[in-house]
């Protein structure tokens, strides 16, 4: 079944919820996709560069794993098609015109957006507000 892709539609019932735990984004160079299990990694890219891998900070932390910064994620819990066009433009400038980073994923049901762990309640304040000024 595929996911709803009227943008005002899913800007009404984005429904953001906070993970609990925090996640570091890291690489590892020359390691191929599938590597390293024992992190857990939440998603995985294979880049030129190496192995991206978002983790669980504890996990990282536990293997000596080396990090820039710490994120909190927020998922989306509308389920959004994969051929929508704008929700994460809608998503991403509002929270940078808080000056707030988002990284965002894709996946298959849901958007999931890390932003920085310090900033993770006013994303999910921004959020919440953006689904109140497209209440249908």
């Amino acid at each position: 079944m595929p996911g709803e892709t009227d943008l005002k539609k899913l800007l009404n019932s984005l429904s953001p919820s906070l993970c609990d735990d925090e996640f570091v984004f890291c690489t590892m160079q020359n390691a191929p996709y599938g590597d390293y299990p024992e992190l857990k990694p939440l998603a995985m890219f294979a880049e030129s560069e190496g192995l991206s891998m978002i983790v669980p900070r504890n996990r990282a932390d536990g293997h000596g794993i080396p990090y820039d910064s710490v994120f909190r994620c927020i998922t989306l819990r509308v389920f959004s098609g994969l051929e929508v066009v704008g929700l994460t433009a809608a998503i991403t400038s509002r929270l940078a015109e808080h000056g707030i980073a988002a990284n965002v994923v894709a996946a298959y049901h849901h958007d999931h957006i890390f932003v920085p762990a310090d900033r993770a309640i006013k994303a999910m304040n921004i959020l919440s507000a953006i689904q109140k000024d497209h209440y249908l």
